[in-house]
């Protein structure tokens, strides 16, 4: 991975002030990303003074410097859910059929949920459903239908990452008819205890190559005394069944070295969580040489941004020709 000259893209100061919630925030980070036309877009988890979380959306002509609307996301139809909502963050967003679909965490009193939403211009959200009974994190929707089913990867909250935060070590595969109701399929790899992905989770969502589903994942070594790092790392899946792991990087692809990664909020962290591949062919499958926009956030405190090409995360995947 390559970091843009110009990071951190985003941070608080960029973020434009929104009475009575946004004055003053404390980070911007984890965003989701597409490009919608011809412009870049990312979703933003905004922090405001009190830890509350509200999403934003940036503007690009070139996906490296952004505009932030001075207006907060609002989901019509939230308003449904009976139970408090105390936090809606860390979007993921998939394109399906010309439509948006953001997956996003949502924590409530039991825990953390998934929830979903759809846009169709990013002015207008309808607030879809949320999965009542698992807790979960991380969840990103594949593009389009396998086998007749939707499909979606999730990470089951298991064991706690330090000071409280539940997290997991393990990444899942479900699947629906109807992208509310969700079906436990199968379970797709797990941790690596003391290397560098003890825990894991799901970046941003699958792209499909000729070599199969190209998915970049965070992983946590958490056994540093005192402190987690988060890197990310790179997987490739079955074209026909995504449950099935061709081959997974045995290293890292992006660690926590500059100082806006490692000193913030939450030090040492890199969380890829959006990413923009510039070229696909007639058959929807991503250039082999296309350029990759990778969007993350660093110690959780502001935005930043690195690039590859397909081919060289391709050839991180078979990298020691690890085996999940």
């Amino acid at each position: 991975m390559r970091r843009y000259q110009h990071n951190p893209i985003i941070t608080r100061q960029d973020v434009p002030a929104v009475e009575p919630h946004l004055v003053d925030v404390s980070s911007v980070f984890n965003p989701g990303a597409i490009k919608f036309g011809d412009t870049y877009l990312l979703l933003l988890r905004v922090q405001n003074r009190g830890r509350e979380t509200h999403l934003m959306v940036a503007e690009s002509d070139d996906g490296r410097r952004f505009s932030i609307r001075n207006t907060c996301v609002r989901f019509n139809g939230l308003e449904k859910i009976a139970k408090p909502i105390f936090h809606i963050y860390d979007p993921r967003i998939t394109q399906i059929d010309n439509r948006c679909y953001i997956v996003m965490a949502m924590d409530m009193a039991a825990g953390c949920r998934l929830g979903l939403a759809v846009t169709d211009d990013f002015k207008s959200f309808q607030f879809l459903g949320v999965e009542p009974h698992r807790d979960m994190r991380n969840g990103v929707l594949f593009p389009e239908k396998i086998n007749g089913s939707y499909v979606r990867l999730d990470r089951p909250n298991t064991g706690t990452a330090g000071a409280g935060v539940s997290s997991g070590s393990t990444i899942c595969v479900s699947t629906s008819n109807n992208l509310i109701d969700w079906t436990y399929s199968a379970t797709l790899m797990h941790g690596r205890p003391h290397f560098w992905d003890e825990l894991i989770g799901s970046g941003p969502p699958p792209v499909k190559t000729r070599e199969g589903w190209l998915h970049i994942y965070h992983g946590v070594a958490t056994h540093f005394a005192g402190v987690n790092i988060y890197q990310a790392g790179v997987v490739l899946l079955d074209l026909d069944d995504p449950t099935k792991v061709k081959t997974r990087s045995r290293y890292n692809i992006l660690e926590p070295r500059e100082l806006c990664e490692q000193v913030g909020q939450v030090p040492n962290v890199v969380f890829p969580s959006g990413m923009i591949v510039e070229q696909f062919d007639s058959d929807g499958f991503a250039e082999p040489d296309s350029e990759v926009l990778l969007y993350y956030g660093a110690a959780d405190t502001c935005v930043c941004l690195a690039t590859t090409t397909i081919d060289e995360l391709i050839a991180a995947c078979y990298a020691g020709e690890e085996k999940p």
